[in-house]
């Protein structure tokens, strides 16, 4: 250990294991370093006492939920889904035993818990309405090497969205500091400078918000309505929501968004009808790439679109 930083060193203990649970230790003051709390980063000289003391299992309230899941692929380090509109990823006010952490427990007893862990496996995450593909973690390693990719924006990440409106350009990048919505906190909104206009200088960033990049191309435009493939730079909170409706182009059956002030925009009053009755907004995650983090083998999957929306976008047109 001598030479190691004291968050590398300690991860070599086998029931600790990983450099973020490490950091998870030192920062919670749970280890000493010759008596006294320091950082992650502080170098481990020859002759050094380091104490660390385990925290005592959390109990969880966490139920095994029977739900068939829609699995792509899985081994000992890792499952891939297609997530359903509807299925909530993790426990949160108003769904606390019916989602898909709560379907992972029953399908597999290998998740990574961390130290009591209420979002075992989550690595990223779709909305409740959103639909398609999503990589949980089988254990601490996995979970850690995955969260790496997405915060070094390793991965790859493509996702489709009926819009209302017609998009002017058939390409182009969006971009802004995202933040809480100052009066709405289910909602995010970009950070406006005094010229009330977003944000958009990377290397001046506001007091609040994070960076946020969002890549599209317009596949289609019919009657009032704008089909988009969206790459994500970044993976923000309700990123592609909030880009798109301050575009002008808020996501079909978005309400949260305002989408219900855009339905007019729709020509065909019959169009209108059919997406004011969808029980879920458009928004589909087509793909996701990534580097399996045992092999390093790189690991692409793509899923279409549910069925029953794979009708209407042919109805509508845009397909």
């Amino acid at each position: 250990m001598h030479g190691l930083r004291l968050d590398k060193a300690i991860a070599l203990i086998a029931e600790i294991g990983t450099r973020s649970r490490a950091s998870h230790l030192i920062e919670s003051n749970s280890v000493l370093l010759n008596g006294k709390s320091v950082k992650p980063s502080v170098l481990v000289k020859e002759h050094d006492l380091i104490e660390v003391t385990l925290p005592a299992p959390v109990p969880t309230d966490l139920q095994p939920y029977d739900y068939k899941l829609d699995v792509l692929f899985e081994d000992e380090d890792l499952i891939v889904i297609n997530k359903p509109s509807g299925l909530v990823v993790h426990p949160a006010a108003g769904h606390a035993q019916d989602t898909l952490v709560n379907a992972l427990l029953a399908h597999t007893d290998d998740l990574s818990m961390k130290f009591g862990e209420e979002r075992p496996g989550i690595v990223h995450r779709l909305d409740k309405e959103t639909s398609g593909v999503l990589v949980i973690a089988k254990n601490d390693k996995s979970h850690e090497a995955l969260t790496s990719q997405f915060k070094e924006r390793s991965t790859h990440r493509i996702y489709y969205a009926v819009c209302l409106g017609t998009a002017k350009n058939l390409r182009g990048d969006i971009t802004s500091f995202l933040a809480r919505h100052p009066t709405d906190r289910k909602r995010y909104a970009s950070v406006l400078g005094t010229d009330r206009k977003p944000l958009q200088d990377k290397e001046n960033p506001p007091s609040i918000g994070k960076w946020a990049l969002t890549h599209y191309e317009v596949l289609s435009r019919k009657s009032g309505l704008s089909y988009l493939k969206l790459k994500l730079e970044t993976g923000r909170t309700h990123q592609i929501r909030v880009h798109l409706s301050e575009s002008g182009l808020p996501i079909a059956g978005d309400l949260l968004y305002g989408a219900d002030k855009k339905i007019k925009t729709v020509e065909a009053r019959g169009t209108q009808e059919e997406i004011r009755a969808l029980p879920r907004f458009l928004l589909h995650a087509a793909e996701l790439a990534f580097t399996h983090p045992r092999t390093q083998e790189r690991m692409s999957f793509a899923k279409d679109w549910p069925e029953d929306i794979q009708v209407l976008l042919k109805k509508w047109g845009l397909r």
